[in-house]
């Protein structure tokens, strides 16, 4: 089952991820939210839209934007609508 690793910490797991570019998106409810936080970036990419970005904070470290996803994707991903994808030194396996 995929698992996201960070600072000793399992930030999501769940076997219902969705792979889109090489990047597991996990399903909201896989999310350890005591682990994020929401950050102010936002990115856009051309086919799946804006993403906003939330911090991962374990144990006192801050992991600035070190996950993403699409709240209001445009409608070739709306299937990751809301799907959480890590980067940044989180380990995903």
């Amino acid at each position: 089952m995929p698992k996201a690793v960070w600072n000793g910490a399992v930030i999501a797991e769940s076997d219902k991820t969705i792979v889109v570019e090489g990047n597991h998106y996990f399903p909201p409810d896989s999310l350890n939210h005591e682990y994020f936080a929401t950050s102010d970036r936002h990115t856009r990419c051309w086919w799946k839209g804006t993403a906003s970005y939330y911090d991962v904070v374990v144990d006192g470290r801050v992991n600035h934007a070190a996950a993403w996803y699409y709240p209001d994707p445009m409608q070739k991903a709306t299937e990751i609508r809301d799907y959480v994808a890590f980067w940044g030194g989180v380990q995903v396996s």
